[in-house]
């Protein structure tokens, strides 16, 4: 893996030696260009690394003319951003349907209860007094202050998840929006019916945000 310094004076990596031989052919980089593997402890030319030298040579690039100004931050910064955008995308989607679906089951628990008449009557019927008992106290934790708080919890979670992949469609925050979209993939985080697209769109979009050509861009 390799640091870069663009044309623009910033730092850009790790990379691998398959990227960086790809900017080498782009022409986003040259025989000046300051690099350093991991094992360095500065940077150095290009020129300067025997495994990149077949490659320098063949494409005619070994001159004394640094790279153009921004040549790896702009054009690169615009390939990440495309490549971010459609998981990000989805995973906004994917939260705002779990913040509709919790708000829809709170309104429901507070406003629409559960027939425990008819409920105690048709257990009644299995003449088991623990069933009985344990149904009743199960009611009660899913429709009162416990199932509130559960409800309250998801919907908090969705709207962190929204603001991650926000965030994530920006370039902005690479921590948070790794935790989005770790949290879009933990069950019982998120109302289930958005569970199954929340995985396969989080998994999505740790795949782009692992990418050293996406994750050098964050700011």
């Amino acid at each position: 893996m390799y640091l870069i310094i663009g044309g623009d004076g910033k730092e850009y990596g790790p990379v691998s030696g398959a990227d960086l031989r790809q900017w080498v052919s782009e022409e986003r980089l040259n025989a000046r260009s300051l690099v350093k593997a991991e094992s360095d402890a500065e940077y150095r030319p290009l020129s300067s690394f025997p495994e990149f030298a077949d490659l320098l040579k063949i494409a005619g690039r070994v001159s004394n003319a640094p790279p153009p100004l921004g040549s790896v931050g702009v054009g690169s910064r615009e390939r990440a951003l495309q490549r971010i955008k459609v998981p990000a995308v989805a995973l906004m989607v994917v939260s705002i349907l779990n913040i509709i679906l919790a708000l829809w089951s709170l309104v429901e628990m507070i406003f629409s209860s559960p027939n425990l008449q008819q409920i105690n009557s048709e257990l009644e019927q299995l003449n088991n007094p623990q069933i009985e008992q344990f149904v009743q106290k199960m009611l009660h934790l899913m429709y009162g202050p416990l199932g509130i708080v559960n409800i309250l919890f998801e919907l908090a979670v969705s709207v962190l998840i929204l603001a991650g992949a926000k965030k994530m469609k920006s370039l902005q925050s690479y921590q948070f929006s790794l935790a989005a979209a770790g949290l879009s993939m933990v069950p019982c985080l998120t109302p289930c019916c958005g569970f199954l697209l929340g995985l396969a769109f989080g998994i999505w979009s740790l795949m782009v945000l692992r990418r050293p050509d996406v994750k050098s861009h964050f700011s």
